[in-house]
């Protein structure tokens, strides 16, 4: 029994300032809790200045795809860092819209930012 449908990879830079994240599948209920606790570990072990969750192989997100990413903004907000989604899709877009998130959370297009400071 497959007990998610969203993988993860996770990398960062030599000085642990940047993490990026790329998720893959669904981020409904059951994908999210177990990608959750992975990107807590990373961000509370690299202590990032910087994370870069990539979307771009994401299919599907509900409200607790929503959750998911407010929940690494307030964590990576409270140790001085930013969150930046990346490789957003019209359909995410549209459901991140409606839930107010482009206000919130920086959304970038372009990969090769990953390098400025």
């Amino acid at each position: 029994m497959q007990k998610s449908n969203c993988v993860l990879s996770l990398s960062s830079d030599e000085n642990g300032t940047l993490l990026r994240v790329e998720l893959i599948g669904d981020i409904d209920h059951h994908g999210a809790v177990g990608v959750r606790s992975e990107i807590d570990g990373a961000i509370s072990e690299h202590r990032p200045t910087r994370t870069v969750l990539v979307l771009s192989g994401v299919e599907f997100m509900d409200s607790s795809g929503i959750g998911l990413i407010m929940g690494r903004y307030a964590r990576m907000n409270a140790i001085g860092g930013e969150l930046v989604l990346r490789g957003v899709s019209d359909r995410l877009m549209r459901i991140f819209r409606m839930a107010g998130l482009e206000r919130i959370v920086k959304i970038e297009e372009e990969e090769d930012e990953d390098e400025r400071d």
